[in-house]
């Protein structure tokens, strides 16, 4: 079983972890959301930091540093060619042809500036609120977003892909796993705040479907860039969504 942690954690993340992968990929998606929970209670240590050393902005900054080095970019990565290939590609097979391609093009970039122009205000206002526990938690439920595209929707590509094993191994124990552990953990970190424990899941539930259905009706299911854009939209989307019932 354990063995699924490490496959999740060298999947999600630059960390050398010893031990063996799963004999089956998709043995990782029950440990998706505890990856979520180490790359999360980093990002808000990072904000601490920040706070600590009384620079708002950079405090806002760092996390979005942290969550890039240890991904390695690998979601907005994935938000990037989701952007060129939506938007660029005019059928399903154009667009699968330019999400494939390793260059990142005109709507590639503009998506990456405004993920990231977009995470840094929004965490600007968190840490201006001491919002610490809604970072780690949209982080957490970016990952179990991740499994419910990955167990709700066809795999897209007609070749194997770098998510096949995932999406195509993906069964209903792995999305109840994903759905249990994410909204436990998230409820324990705001310490079972009310609004903010119904809210940011029910947010990320949202942006998992809207971004599942628009794959589906583009390219027919989802890819590794679909999993990595749902999981940067999602992240954004719960920040806010924190942002704004913390804020009131």
């Amino acid at each position: 079983m354990l063995r699924g942690l490490v496959t999740a954690l060298r999947t999600l993340t630059i960390l050398p972890v010893p031990g063996r992968d799963a004999e089956k990929f998709s043995s990782s998606l029950h440990w998706f959301t505890v990856a979520g929970l180490l790359i999360g209670a980093v990002e808000a240590g990072m904000a601490m930091l920040g706070m600590l050393a009384g620079w708002p902005e950079l405090a806002a900054l760092l996390p979005v540093l942290a969550g890039i080095a240890l991904t390695r970019g690998l979601h907005a990565d994935g938000l990037a060619d989701l952007a060129d290939g939506f938007f660029g590609g005019r059928n399903r097979e154009s667009i699968l042809r330019i999400m494939k391609d390793p260059n990142v093009g005109s709507f590639g970039a503009i998506a990456l500036i405004l993920l990231f122009l977009s995470k840094w205000v929004v965490l600007l206002r968190l840490v201006h609120y001491g919002g610490y526990a809604v970072v780690a938690s949209g982080v957490i439920l970016a990952r179990m977003a991740q499994v419910v595209l990955a167990e709700r929707f066809p795999y897209a590509r007609p070749e194997n892909g770098t998510a096949t094993a995932f999406v195509n191994g993906a069964g209903p124990a792995h999305l109840l796993s994903a759905l249990f552990s994410g909204i436990v953990i998230v409820s324990l970190i705001l310490r079972f705040d009310l609004y903010l424990s119904i809210a940011l899941p029910v947010t990320a539930l949202a942006s998992a479907a809207g971004t599942g259905l628009l794959g589906k009706r583009k390219i027919g299911g989802v890819t590794g860039d679909v999993l990595g854009a749902v999981s940067e939209v999602t992240e954004v989307a719960v920040w806010m969504a924190g942002a704004l019932i913390i804020g009131r």
